[in-house]
């Protein structure tokens, strides 16, 4: 690849907007708030999920200060490597992965496991909003819509296959997302997003298509969403409920538990009947015990973090910073949104954890390194709305 030439920016004219308390507020409330709703998860059984949360916020103290304190400008200029070094990793899984409940995901390295798929999601705003900085003038021609779209589209084909469907989905987010922001031609993206749709479509409802492109596991969990899981006639008619659709059904009955104002802070008793209630269901956790009041107040302040990302995006006069804002909003937005989607059986369970609030190392790590991305971005960026 090239190397990396951005223009210049407003950082040598002006001072930045100071630092973003606003959304360094609202992140820490929501990693606290994930803390609390980690212990009460297990409460009275273990306290091992909580004390290695812990642990993983101490680790994620690390990355969170390179990426907050690194000028994020060198990343751009390092762009080759960080690509490099992102399909690395994906390509170490297949040889030195270790397998989960039937996926390949993980790398242990040490006592540390670490996810490349979860790596792939800030690595991928990096270097493709680094790209899209350096033909920002050629932002309309075909070829720029062709290799940005090659550029997502090699890491995608080995997180897929690990497999991971659900940031194989965010990966193209992405994707779509800074292409809009950055101006390539809607009828370019058009082309893409329809080969999605109509390869959704066949997934959803012809089952030739769902068992050669779909894991059994996956496959079981779209047929949950649609037909309420894969059990006989007589099992619906007797009520029984198992796989993802039992693991939803019981998310629903802990949500119901809550009612108005909730159980109360480690007084809900449905959540012990929801499989791994303390990462991608711990909605469901916060949500008996503080009732729709907590409910509401905890996406107030998830619509307090993403306006703020949305606002330095608006305001942001440099097109490699708004680049950026632009993928990191889009990373924890689609993650909150389907898998609060999840939970409420709009989507199929895709294994997308809830930022800041579900326990896992990797996953609080890239939230903390997004969120030390932004505030960096925002401190160099000219002020221009409040």
């Amino acid at each position: 690849m090239a190397s990396i030439t951005l223009r210049p920016t407003s950082e040598s004219r002006t001072s930045g907007v100071g630092i973003d308390w606003w959304l360094i507020g609202a992140a820490i409330a929501l990693t606290l708030i994930g803390l609390g709703t980690i212990y009460s998860s297990h409460y009275g059984e273990t306290t091992k999920f909580f004390k290695d949360q812990l642990m993983n916020i101490g680790v994620g103290l690390v990355p969170l200060s390179i990426f907050a304190f690194i000028h994020p400008r060198v990343w751009a200029k390092m762009m080759p490597v960080v690509y490099g070094l992102n399909m690395l990793a994906l390509v170490a899984v297949k040889f030195m992965g270790k397998t989960v409940n039937g996926a390949e995901r993980w790398i242990k390295i040490g006592p540390i496991q670490i996810q490349p798929s979860e790596m792939a999601k800030i690595l991928l705003v990096i270097t493709l909003a680094a790209f899209y900085a350096s033909r920002q003038d050629r932002i309309k021609e075909f070829s720029t819509f062709a290799i940005g779209l090659l550029h997502m589209a090699v890491p995608i084909i080995f997180v897929f296959i690990q497999p991971h469907l659900g940031a194989s989905l965010l990966l193209i987010a992405v994707w779509i997302a800074l292409s809009l922001v950055a101006g390539v031609p809607p009828k370019f993206l058009a082309l893409v997003v329809g080969v999605v749709v109509a390869l959704a479509g066949l997934v959803l409802f012809v089952t030739p298509v769902r068992k050669a492109i779909l894991k059994p596991y996956q496959e079981e969990r779209v047929l949950a969403l649609i037909h309420g899981g894969t059990k006989t006639a007589d099992e619906k008619k007797r009520g029984v409920v198992k796989g993802d659709d039992y693991q939803v059904q019981q998310g629903f009955y802990a949500i119901a538990n809550g009612g108005i104002a909730g159980t109360g802070f480690l007084k809900g008793t449905q959540k012990f009947n929801v499989p791994e209630q303390e990462t991608d269901f711990i909605f469901t956790v916060f949500s008996e015990e503080f009732g729709l009041l907590g409910s509401v107040a905890l996406l107030g302040l998830f619509a307090l973090l993403f306006y703020r990302l949305w606002l330095g995006m608006l305001a942001a006069t440099d097109f490699y910073y708004q680049m950026l804002l632009a993928g990191i909003l889009t990373v924890l937005a689609f993650h909150f949104f389907v898998n609060v989607g999840m939970v409420l059986k709009i989507f199929p369970v895709v294994g997308l954890w809830c930022p800041f609030l579900s326990k896992g190392g990797t996953a609080i790590w890239l939230c903390m390194s997004l969120i030390g991305l932004a505030v960096n971005v925002r401190t160099r960026e000219r002020a221009v709305l409040f």
